[in-house]
């Protein structure tokens, strides 16, 4: 088996593991000679971009793992559940997962709706769940010692945010767009509290159900109120309608912000599958970019650039670090029991990886750094924090009639 390279040195990482060539099955099932995690994502339905962005970075966890062995002296065999972008599809996916397959720990969801909506049943079956990608902090505040989190939470991707508006040109108005679901309920709260607190005015909330094909009615609303910033909580269909929308009805602020997700996908800034030309100039929260200077982050681009011809958004990583964490924690407990694993969990203090350190609070919250990005000449580029930044942030955007 062809060795490639690694993300990190052993040296820093007790679990850093060479990457292999071969490819990993990640079927269903298995033969009793294999240790089995469970995943739920979103391979189907409306948010089927990011499910896949998942399974690739799982993927790529997978083969590294199995080169170097697997865990308890067995390969790693991956348990896919599909919730077809549906939460209580999710909830199916753990009593599958937990009560047939017999999983000891599950990865997932990917939606802040879906992952809220598992939280109870896996508190109730007493299996750990580590969560990649959802952002809702109510997803953690149900008090669970079953749960865990990879990634940062809506609160933090405000606070940033304010704090990148603070900085560069502290603008007094700013109007929010929200997704009707627990993701931008969750998103609109937290930026609407943290903009009170900073003293920026919210001029606007606008709601919406999600994959409308006509958001002009909404976009023309904000238009009328004017703010200098607007917020947007969205996935990748409804960020690139929203975008190209906002063109045809001129709406100009000088920041276009966003929540992530959809503004964040590496779809997003494309013609095919996203705004394209719309995208420029938006700024966006970001867990992660290839640029980002965690040791290991241009290797598992490199990589994923290999396997798939296109560069990773941090859904990806996040998918990849959170079964790479997996791993180390059934390692550390050297059991596939639950309830060791979790208690395994706990003790995660990993200081160096392509995903920044990985250790886990009280609550289960691993406290991860987020970025500010802007798509500049169809690149996201790290504009915030100035000790990440690679380039100077656009401010304002140039209006629409202008580009």
């Amino acid at each position: 088996m062809k060795r490639m390279t690694c993300l990190f040195t052993s040296a820093t990482l007790a679990f850093s593991l060479g990457f292999a060539g071969c490819k990993g099955t990640g079927q269903k099932g298995g033969t009793g000679n294999t240790t089995r995690i469970g995943v739920i994502t979103s391979l189907t339905g409306s948010n089927a971009a990011f499910g896949q962005a998942h399974k690739k970075g799982y993927a790529i966890a997978l083969d590294e793992l199995n080169a170097k062995g697997g865990l308890l002296g067995k390969p790693i065999e991956l348990d896919y559940y599909d919730d077809q972008s549906k939460p209580d599809q999710a909830v199916q996916g753990v009593a599958k997962l937990v009560d047939q397959d017999r999983v000891p720990i599950i990865l997932g969801a990917y939606s802040s709706e879906s992952t809220r909506a598992i939280v109870p049943v896996v508190t109730q079956k007493q299996i750990p769940l580590l969560m990649p990608t959802a952002i809702a902090d109510n997803v953690m505040q149900s008090g669970s010692p079953w749960t865990f989190r990879i990634c940062a939470g809506s609160g933090a991707y405000a606070a940033a945010t304010i704090d990148f508006l603070k900085n560069n040109g502290q603008p007094k108005t700013i109007a929010i767009v929200y997704e009707n679901t627990n993701f931008g309920q969750s998103s609109q709260k937290s930026m609407l509290d943290a903009a009170k607190a900073a003293g920026i005015e919210v001029v606007d909330t606008e709601a919406y159900e999600a994959s409308s094909p006509d958001y002009k009615a909404l976009l023309q609303r904000v238009k009328a109120k004017n703010p200098a910033v607007v917020y947007f909580a969205s996935y990748l269909l409804d960020a690139t309608t929203l975008m190209r929308q906002a063109e045809q009805v001129g709406l100009n602020p000088a920041y276009y912000t966003s929540a992530g997700t959809g503004f964040a996908a590496a779809e997003f800034p494309t013609t095919d599958k996203g705004a394209g030309r719309s995208a420029e100039y938006t700024f966006s929260v970001s867990q992660w970019l290839p640029s980002a200077k965690w040791q290991g982050s241009k290797e598992f681009d490199d990589e994923y650039f290999k396997r798939y011809a296109s560069h990773p958004a941090y859904h990806a990583m996040e998918a990849y670090i959170t079964l790479i964490t997996a791993a180390e924690a059934i390692k550390k407990a050297n059991s596939a029991e639950p309830r060791a694993i979790r208690d395994a969990l706990k003790q995660v203090d990993t200081r160096v990886t392509p995903f920044g350190p990985i250790k886990f609070d009280p609550t289960g919250q691993n406290q991860h750094p987020v970025l500010v990005t802007q798509v500049q000449g169809g690149q996201y580029r790290v504009v915030w924090p100035p000790d990440a930044a690679e380039a100077k942030p656009i401010i304002p955007a140039p209006r629409w009639n202008q580009r």
